[in-house]
Protein backbone atom coordinates (compact mmCIF):
# COMPACT_ATOMS: atom_id res chain seq x y z
CA UNK A 1 0.00 0.00 0.00
CA UNK A 2 1.09 3.79 -1.25
CA UNK A 3 1.75 6.18 1.80
CA UNK A 4 -1.34 8.21 0.23
CA UNK A 5 -3.35 4.93 0.80
CA UNK A 6 -2.04 4.52 4.83
CA UNK A 7 -3.00 8.34 5.19
CA UNK A 8 -6.31 7.65 3.58
CA UNK A 9 -7.09 4.42 5.76
CA UNK A 10 -5.83 6.28 9.20
CA UNK A 11 -7.82 9.38 8.70
CA UNK A 12 -11.26 7.47 7.95
CA UNK A 13 -10.37 5.28 11.09
CA UNK A 14 -9.91 8.33 12.99
CA UNK A 15 -13.29 10.03 11.80
CA UNK A 16 -15.01 6.91 12.86
CA UNK A 17 -14.19 6.57 16.34
CA UNK A 18 -14.72 10.43 16.43
CA UNK A 19 -18.35 9.67 15.64
CA UNK A 20 -18.57 6.80 18.21
CA UNK A 21 -17.54 9.02 20.73
CA UNK A 22 -19.31 12.26 19.72
CA UNK A 23 -22.55 9.84 19.16
CA UNK A 24 -22.34 7.67 22.84
CA UNK A 25 -23.25 10.80 25.10
CA UNK A 26 -26.54 11.11 22.85
CA UNK A 27 -27.89 7.69 23.52
CA UNK A 28 -27.22 7.95 27.41
CA UNK A 29 -29.21 11.33 27.56
CA UNK A 30 -32.44 11.88 29.75
CA UNK A 31 -33.40 10.52 33.22
CA UNK A 32 -33.15 6.45 34.02
CA UNK A 33 -35.54 5.47 36.14
CA UNK A 34 -35.71 1.66 37.92
CA UNK A 35 -39.95 1.23 38.43
CA UNK A 36 -40.71 -2.08 40.18
CA UNK A 37 -44.37 -3.76 39.66
CA UNK A 38 -45.89 -6.67 41.61
CA UNK A 39 -49.00 -9.03 40.37
CA UNK A 40 -50.97 -10.84 42.57
CA UNK A 41 -53.64 -13.56 41.73
CA UNK A 42 -55.47 -16.03 43.54
CA UNK A 43 -57.18 -19.23 42.59
CA UNK A 44 -58.55 -22.11 44.90
CA UNK A 45 -56.17 -25.17 45.47
CA UNK A 46 -57.39 -28.33 43.47
CA UNK A 47 -54.89 -30.75 44.04
CA UNK A 48 -54.71 -32.39 47.34
CA UNK A 49 -51.59 -34.74 48.82
CA UNK A 50 -52.40 -36.95 51.54
CA UNK A 51 -49.93 -39.16 53.42
CA UNK A 52 -51.20 -42.29 54.81
CA UNK A 53 -48.76 -44.94 57.28
CA UNK A 54 -49.06 -47.95 58.89
CA UNK A 55 -47.13 -49.54 61.74
CA UNK A 56 -46.63 -52.75 63.61
CA UNK A 57 -45.40 -54.02 66.43
CA UNK A 58 -44.90 -57.80 67.65
CA UNK A 59 -41.92 -59.62 69.11
CA UNK A 60 -41.90 -61.66 65.63
CA UNK A 61 -39.97 -59.64 62.46
CA UNK A 62 -41.48 -61.43 60.28
CA UNK A 63 -45.04 -61.36 61.68
CA UNK A 64 -44.73 -57.55 61.91
CA UNK A 65 -43.80 -57.35 58.20
CA UNK A 66 -46.57 -59.39 57.11
CA UNK A 67 -49.13 -57.83 58.72
CA UNK A 68 -47.84 -53.80 57.48
CA UNK A 69 -47.69 -55.46 54.13
CA UNK A 70 -51.04 -56.61 53.93
CA UNK A 71 -52.76 -54.01 55.48
CA UNK A 72 -50.75 -51.58 52.76
CA UNK A 73 -52.08 -53.88 49.98
CA UNK A 74 -55.67 -53.22 51.60
CA UNK A 75 -55.37 -49.99 51.85
CA UNK A 76 -54.08 -49.19 48.92
CA UNK A 77 -57.15 -51.39 46.98
CA UNK A 78 -59.13 -49.11 49.18
CA UNK A 79 -58.11 -45.79 47.87
CA UNK A 80 -58.08 -46.70 44.25
CA UNK A 81 -61.45 -47.97 44.80
CA UNK A 82 -62.96 -44.95 46.22
CA UNK A 83 -60.45 -42.26 44.03
CA UNK A 84 -59.49 -44.42 40.50
CA UNK A 85 -58.11 -41.31 39.71
CA UNK A 86 -55.65 -40.87 42.20
CA UNK A 87 -51.90 -41.34 41.86
CA UNK A 88 -50.52 -43.95 44.64
CA UNK A 89 -46.54 -43.87 45.98
CA UNK A 90 -45.52 -46.00 48.23
CA UNK A 91 -42.41 -44.77 50.46
CA UNK A 92 -40.56 -45.05 53.29
CA UNK A 93 -40.23 -48.45 54.19
CA UNK A 94 -38.62 -49.31 57.76
CA UNK A 95 -37.62 -52.26 60.61
CA UNK A 96 -35.91 -51.14 63.63
CA UNK A 97 -35.74 -53.09 67.05
CA UNK A 98 -37.34 -52.01 69.83
CA UNK A 99 -35.41 -52.33 73.40
CA UNK A 100 -37.30 -53.07 76.81
CA UNK A 101 -36.25 -49.12 77.68
CA UNK A 102 -37.44 -47.76 74.96
CA UNK A 103 -41.15 -49.09 74.94
CA UNK A 104 -42.77 -46.02 76.78
CA UNK A 105 -40.55 -43.50 74.61
CA UNK A 106 -41.78 -42.24 71.01
CA UNK A 107 -41.30 -44.07 68.01
CA UNK A 108 -37.36 -43.60 67.00
CA UNK A 109 -33.94 -45.14 65.67
CA UNK A 110 -31.81 -46.48 68.24
CA UNK A 111 -28.49 -48.00 66.50
CA UNK A 112 -26.45 -47.71 70.15
CA UNK A 113 -28.66 -50.51 71.91
CA UNK A 114 -27.06 -53.91 71.87
CA UNK A 115 -28.63 -57.06 73.71
CA UNK A 116 -31.53 -58.67 72.08
CA UNK A 117 -34.56 -56.52 71.42
CA UNK A 118 -37.77 -57.12 73.28
CA UNK A 119 -39.63 -56.42 69.99
CA UNK A 120 -39.53 -55.27 66.28
CA UNK A 121 -41.19 -52.57 64.82
CA UNK A 122 -42.38 -52.19 60.92
CA UNK A 123 -44.31 -49.62 59.13
CA UNK A 124 -44.52 -47.98 55.93
CA UNK A 125 -45.70 -44.75 54.30
CA UNK A 126 -48.62 -44.11 51.44
CA UNK A 127 -48.26 -40.77 49.37
CA UNK A 128 -51.47 -40.01 47.35
CA UNK A 129 -51.80 -37.21 44.94
CA UNK A 130 -55.48 -36.37 43.70
CA UNK A 131 -57.90 -33.88 42.46
CA UNK A 132 -61.03 -35.05 43.40
CA UNK A 133 -61.49 -33.10 46.09
CA UNK A 134 -65.09 -33.38 46.54
CA UNK A 135 -64.61 -37.13 47.57
CA UNK A 136 -61.22 -36.89 49.48
CA UNK A 137 -62.80 -37.11 52.94
CA UNK A 138 -64.69 -40.32 52.04
CA UNK A 139 -61.97 -41.99 50.37
CA UNK A 140 -60.06 -40.92 53.37
CA UNK A 141 -62.32 -42.05 56.09
CA UNK A 142 -62.31 -45.31 54.03
CA UNK A 143 -59.01 -45.76 54.29
CA UNK A 144 -58.47 -45.12 57.78
CA UNK A 145 -60.32 -48.66 58.45
CA UNK A 146 -56.86 -49.79 57.79
CA UNK A 147 -54.72 -47.02 57.68
CA UNK A 148 -53.36 -43.97 59.63
CA UNK A 149 -53.77 -40.56 58.45
CA UNK A 150 -50.25 -38.81 58.69
CA UNK A 151 -50.70 -36.16 56.71
CA UNK A 152 -52.45 -33.76 54.59
CA UNK A 153 -51.35 -30.99 52.04
CA UNK A 154 -53.53 -28.75 49.56
CA UNK A 155 -51.83 -27.32 46.67
CA UNK A 156 -52.40 -25.90 42.96
CA UNK A 157 -52.06 -28.84 39.94
CA UNK A 158 -49.45 -28.53 37.33
CA UNK A 159 -51.81 -27.16 34.74
CA UNK A 160 -53.74 -24.98 37.26
CA UNK A 161 -50.34 -23.16 37.87
CA UNK A 162 -48.68 -22.65 34.28
CA UNK A 163 -52.49 -20.80 34.00
CA UNK A 164 -51.77 -18.72 37.13
CA UNK A 165 -48.04 -17.84 36.51
CA UNK A 166 -49.08 -16.74 33.23
CA UNK A 167 -51.72 -14.73 34.76
CA UNK A 168 -49.20 -13.73 37.47
CA UNK A 169 -46.60 -12.12 34.53
CA UNK A 170 -49.65 -10.22 32.69
CA UNK A 171 -50.96 -9.04 35.86
CA UNK A 172 -47.09 -7.45 37.41
CA UNK A 173 -46.54 -6.38 33.89
CA UNK A 174 -49.82 -4.29 33.76
CA UNK A 175 -48.87 -3.02 36.84
CA UNK A 176 -45.45 -1.84 35.97
CA UNK A 177 -46.49 0.12 32.93
CA UNK A 178 -49.34 2.00 35.07
CA UNK A 179 -46.30 3.04 37.70
CA UNK A 180 -44.48 4.27 34.72
CA UNK A 181 -47.53 6.18 33.54
CA UNK A 182 -47.87 8.05 37.33
CA UNK A 183 -43.86 8.67 37.62
CA UNK A 184 -44.17 10.17 33.67
CA UNK A 185 -46.83 11.78 35.02
CA UNK A 186 -45.22 13.27 38.72
CA UNK A 187 -42.24 14.20 36.44
CA UNK A 188 -44.79 16.60 33.85
CA UNK A 189 -43.37 14.11 31.12
CA UNK A 190 -45.62 12.50 28.74
CA UNK A 191 -45.77 8.61 28.77
CA UNK A 192 -44.64 8.15 25.00
CA UNK A 193 -41.06 10.08 26.16
CA UNK A 194 -40.70 6.59 28.48
CA UNK A 195 -38.39 3.78 26.74
CA UNK A 196 -38.00 0.31 28.13
CA UNK A 197 -34.43 -0.36 28.50
CA UNK A 198 -34.83 -3.93 30.06
CA UNK A 199 -37.45 -5.56 31.78
CA UNK A 200 -36.25 -8.26 34.75
CA UNK A 201 -38.78 -10.98 36.24
CA UNK A 202 -37.80 -11.97 39.16
CA UNK A 203 -38.62 -15.12 40.36
CA UNK A 204 -38.68 -14.28 43.81
CA UNK A 205 -43.10 -13.95 44.24
CA UNK A 206 -42.92 -17.43 43.77
CA UNK A 207 -45.93 -18.87 46.12
CA UNK A 208 -45.59 -21.43 48.72
CA UNK A 209 -47.90 -24.27 49.06
CA UNK A 210 -50.10 -23.99 52.14
CA UNK A 211 -49.24 -26.04 54.22
CA UNK A 212 -51.10 -25.23 57.47
CA UNK A 213 -54.83 -26.45 55.79
CA UNK A 214 -54.20 -29.73 57.98
CA UNK A 215 -51.00 -31.45 58.51
CA UNK A 216 -50.17 -34.18 61.58
CA UNK A 217 -47.10 -35.79 62.98
CA UNK A 218 -46.69 -39.50 63.01
CA UNK A 219 -50.22 -40.40 63.82
CA UNK A 220 -51.76 -43.27 65.08
CA UNK A 221 -54.67 -45.30 64.40
CA UNK A 222 -57.39 -44.52 66.59
CA UNK A 223 -59.62 -46.85 65.61
CA UNK A 224 -59.68 -50.84 65.31
CA UNK A 225 -58.94 -52.60 62.28
CA UNK A 226 -62.41 -52.90 60.11
CA UNK A 227 -64.09 -49.80 62.01
CA UNK A 228 -66.13 -47.26 60.22
CA UNK A 229 -64.95 -44.08 60.35
CA UNK A 230 -66.69 -41.05 60.08
CA UNK A 231 -65.86 -38.65 57.20
CA UNK A 232 -63.25 -35.58 58.13
CA UNK A 233 -63.97 -32.35 57.51
CA UNK A 234 -61.46 -30.34 54.84
CA UNK A 235 -61.42 -27.27 53.05
CA UNK A 236 -58.76 -26.89 50.62
CA UNK A 237 -58.44 -22.70 50.68
CA UNK A 238 -56.55 -21.04 48.00
CA UNK A 239 -53.01 -20.02 46.94
CA UNK A 240 -52.10 -16.64 46.61
CA UNK A 241 -49.11 -15.97 43.48
CA UNK A 242 -46.78 -13.12 44.03
CA UNK A 243 -44.73 -11.96 40.87
CA UNK A 244 -42.43 -9.54 40.81
CA UNK A 245 -41.03 -7.16 37.64
CA UNK A 246 -38.84 -4.79 37.44
CA UNK A 247 -38.46 -2.10 34.24
CA UNK A 248 -35.34 -0.07 33.59
CA UNK A 249 -37.17 2.66 31.84
CA UNK A 250 -35.16 6.28 30.49
CA UNK A 251 -37.39 9.28 29.95
CA UNK A 252 -35.96 11.16 26.77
Amino acid sequence: MTKSGIGLLVLVLAMGIMNVHAQSPAQNTGTLVIVPGMGEVKHPNDEARVTFMVEEQDKDKAAAASRVNQKMKQGMEIVKKEDPGATLKTRGYYTYPVYPDDQQRPASRSNSKTGQPASWRVGQYLEVTTKNLNELPKTVAAAQRLLALNGLQFSLSEQTSKVLDQQGIEASYRNLTERVASIAKAMGRNVSDANFEAVDLEGSGAYAPQQDAYAAKAMRAAVADGVQVEEPSFEAGETTLRTRIVGKVRFK
